[in-house]
């Protein structure tokens, strides 16, 4: 336990966060402490506000998206700061702006997570510069200076990658590596005994939500990134070839999915699902090491003694099988054989990954073709789509006028209230107003426990060390924390953030209790504002996007079937299609499964049919799984089937059951039918190897996406 803790410690300190908290600590506090060596401590404040919008937008990601948004951003902040400069002496008009901005801003959540990260950027500058009243003269200075911050932190940022440009891909990689290995630890807890089946299976569509995360931002990275998209290098062909193999073992992971009641009903009295949990959550183990070792540079290495082991499994197996009269059905005996070759091919997949670590190897690895654009998400800036997304009908739109509105009444209650630092109102609502209400919910809490908290802590700092050279150290650690955590942990990160401003203000002379309690309050008064707004004015609520949500993964899972299917059809040379598909099933179900997690933080009232959602994604994910273990049959065993015909009235009544419990679902039929399921006559007289376990994945597919069928019917006959 105690090692695990020190290589988490390791792990956290070569990741992207702590390297993101670095770098933007380093971006913002250099011009503060080099102009105050001069007496100018005011302009390098300035400058550090500057490079601190233009971090907000500088999140991991293709260095060219990056670069061209800290390049808008730094356009946008400078001419806001003007105009705010210019007109803040009027409150009536400010207003007016403010009202504007705030709408204009919230709806580039329509392009994206980045554009929103702009729009964040440029409310920051005009909620910290609505206070500040100065002549026109010293506006254009004070605009100036802006301008030169966010650029002199947009070339420290290009710098920093072009002097090490695959570190944010081995990072991110590895980050993923390390979720597959979280996965696999979750699958191992099925095996132990007494095991809580829900509280496991929560667990697993919770990792499969990161796993998706994490593919999909070394997918952005590594996809966009010229050097490997040319495989110029051996270094970019090295790292793409993990990432492929990473997303195979990934699939492999995901088809080892059975009945574990069942298997546990037979087998606890043997004991040999103890030793599947122990081998498994060893390979776990080495899943950790290759993560661990993208980011050190070292090598990983698999003990021997871990492929002795897998050895003993299939022996343990064996003499289950030769127990005449024992209690253990044939089809338990199955699973066993198929969960063990399972892991015989993760393991050889482990083991092939290990051999590209090998610097002697990595010159001569083979480029792997991949038709990347068909893996990528493109976001174009098209006008037409903001347009299009201005109706009540779309929630990046009521969220927009949401935030516009609760900024104007915080506007109002600071413009009221005779604090100091009245902006934290506004401050505070920004970063707390999100589109949904679990979010804005969950955010919510965050922001409190961490500013109370941390709040507390600040004034303990203040109150027993009064050492400038050790505040400056405490004052240096927060701003690292804070910043290295806001991606991680909001809690963490802000909990850090309230004594760094703490600290901060005492440097400039404006210490003490006083600020630590106006700052509470102004967050509790803010968070009040955007939490009431959230669920009181024009909502949105997860259960608007069930439908869609459900259909998606049901047209997803149909695509993936169809395409498995064809392995067993035709000559597969050319498996682009078939990855695609896997990748689309994986998106939706995490995107289903992210849906159904925060609808639980949402009211009562608007938690509908959640019992039925849960029986849905845990069918889905099941079907997914199948078909999973159906394509690996075939690419990993080359099992084929040599009558195909015989299984060909299964397979398209799977896709007419599939298709239309989507036609279901979409018209919201009320009326309920008798769909048969279909039997295939086989002949199981010189049956080919392989092909019972062919023809049983093809029936359990055909099971489950029946019972899927079914339960559309009922979730729309509730509606």
């Amino acid at each position: 336990m105690f090692t695990r803790s020190i290589r988490s410690v390791q792990d956290f300190l070569l990741s992207t966060y702590f390297a993101d908290g670095l770098r933007i600590t380093f971006g913002v506090l250099c011009p503060s402490l080099i102009l105050a060596q001069f007496g100018m401590l005011q302009y390098g404040m300035t400058l550090s506000l500057g490079a601190l919008c233009a971090s907000v937008v500088d999140s991991p990601g293709p260095i060219v998206h990056r670069r061209n948004a800290m390049l808008i951003t730094t356009g946008l902040i400078t001419i806001i700061s003007v105009l705010v400069g210019i007109t803040n002496n009027n409150v009536y008009f400010i207003g007016i702006l403010l009202i504007f901005f705030s709408f204009i801003f919230s709806m580039f959540f329509v392009y994206g997570l980045r554009a929103a990260s702009i729009g964040t950027a440029a409310l920051l500058i005009m909620v910290l510069s609505i206070d500040d009243v100065r002549p026109w003269n010293e506006v254009l200075i004070y605009a100036g200076l802006i301008f030169t911050g966010s650029i002199w932190y947009t070339l420290l940022s290009y710098t920093f990658y072009r002097l090490r440009p695959f570190r944010l891909i081995q990072q991110t990689l590895s980050d993923s590596i390390f979720e597959i290995s979280a996965f696999l630890r979750a699958k191992a807890k099925f095996y132990h005994q007494n095991t809580d089946y829900d509280k496991n299976y929560a667990e697993l569509l919770q990792l499969q939500v990161l796993v998706h995360e994490k593919q999909d931002a070394v997918r952005d990275v590594l996809f966009r990134t010229r050097e490997i998209i040319r495989d110029s290098t051996p270094e970019g062909r090295f790292l793409l070839l993990v990432f492929v193999d990473m997303v195979d073992l990934y699939e492999q992971v995901m088809s080892t999915y059975f009945n574990y009641k069942q298997l546990h009903e037979q087998f606890d009295q043997s004991g040999i699902l103890v030793d599947y949990e122990s081998v498994i959550i060893r390979i776990a183990d080495e899943l950790e090491e290759i993560a661990f070792a993208l980011k050190t540079g070292s090598t990983p290495s698999l003990p021997v003694s871990l492929s002795s082991d897998v050895a003993k499994l299939k022996d343990r197996i064996m003499e289950l099988e030769k127990e005449n009269g024992g209690p253990y059905s044939t089809l338990g005996i199955i699973a066993l054989k198929n969960i063990e070759v399972n892991i015989e091919n993760i393991l050889s997949r482990i083991k092939t990954v290990n051999g590209y670590f090998n610097k002697s190897e990595k010159k001569n690895l083979s480029p792997r073709k991949i038709d990347v654009e068909r893996f990528l998400t493109r976001q174009s800036i098209d006008p037409a789509e903001l347009i299009e997304n201005l109706t009540f009908g779309s929630s990046v739109f009521r969220h927009s006028i949401r935030v516009a509105i609760v900024m104007l009444i915080g506007f109002v209650a600071s413009k009221s209230l005779a604090f100091s630092h009245s902006y934290w109102i506004l401050l505070t609502i920004l970063v707390i107003s999100k589109p949904g209400f679990s979010l804005t919910k969950q955010r919510n809490y965050q922001r409190l426990i961490g500013t109370v908290v941390g709040a507390l802590i600040g004034m303990g700092i203040l109150m027993y060390i009064h050492d400038k050279y050790i505040l400056f150290v405490i004052l240096l650690v927060c701003m690292i924390g804070c910043y290295s955590f806001q991606r991680k942990n909001y809690v963490v990160s802000v909990l850090f953030m309230t004594p760094y401003i703490l600290v901060l203000f005492d440097f400039l002379g404006m210490g003490g209790s006083s600020i630590a309690k106006e700052r509470i309050y102004d967050t509790l008064i803010g968070s009040g504002i955007a939490l009431i707004a959230s669920y009181s004015l024009f909502p949105s609520w997860e259960y608007e996007k069930l439908k869609e949500g459900m259909i998606n993964i049901l047209k997803a899972n149909l695509k993936y079937f169809e395409e498995v299917t064809l392995f067993y059809t035709t000559e597969m040379s050319d498996l682009t299609n078939y990855k695609v598909a896997r990748k689309e099933v994986y998106v939706m179900t995490a995107n289903l499964a992210s849906l159904f997690q925060r609808m639980f933080s949402e009211p009562k009232s608007k938690q509908v049919m959640i019992k039925e959602l849960h029986q849905f994604t845990a069918l889905n994910h099941l079907l997914s799984s199948y078909i999973a273990t159906l394509s690996l049959y075939n690419k990993d065993h080359s099992f084929t089937f040599s009558k195909f015909d015989e299984l060909r009235p299964i397979v398209q009544n799977t896709i007419y059951l599939l298709t239309l419990a989507s036609e279901t679902l979409f018209k919201n039929k009320d009326e309920l039918s008798n769909v048969p399921l279909v039997k295939a006559r086989l002949n199981e007289v010189g049956q080919q190897l392989g092909e019972m376990e062919i023809s049983q994945q093809f029936e359990l597919i055909q099971k489950v996406t029946y019972d899927i069928y079914k339960l559309s019917e009922k979730v729309t006959f509730q509606n």
